[in-house]
């Protein structure tokens, strides 16, 4: 089985990977949507995505990232 929309901690893992160099404070969720549907591992319905599960898997990018 593969991400789904709500596994925010899962998915900011596998973006940190994807995108080392993108500091996730700059992304807008119009990108941050299409980086997450387009992970390897990504497997959920796109319509099943609102603005709160772009501002979890934002934050956990963040909080992973360890930008401060």
């Amino acid at each position: 089985m593969g991400l789904k929309w709500i596994e925010s901690q899962e998915i900011a893992l596998a973006l940190l990977e994807a995108k080392p160099d993108v500091n996730p404070r700059t992304v807008r969720f119009m990108d941050l949507a299409a980086w997450v549907l387009a992970l390897d591992d990504f497997d959920d319905d796109k319509e099943h995505c609102g603005e709160k599960i772009l501002e979890a898997i934002q934050q956990a990018w963040i909080d992973e990232a360890d930008l401060d």
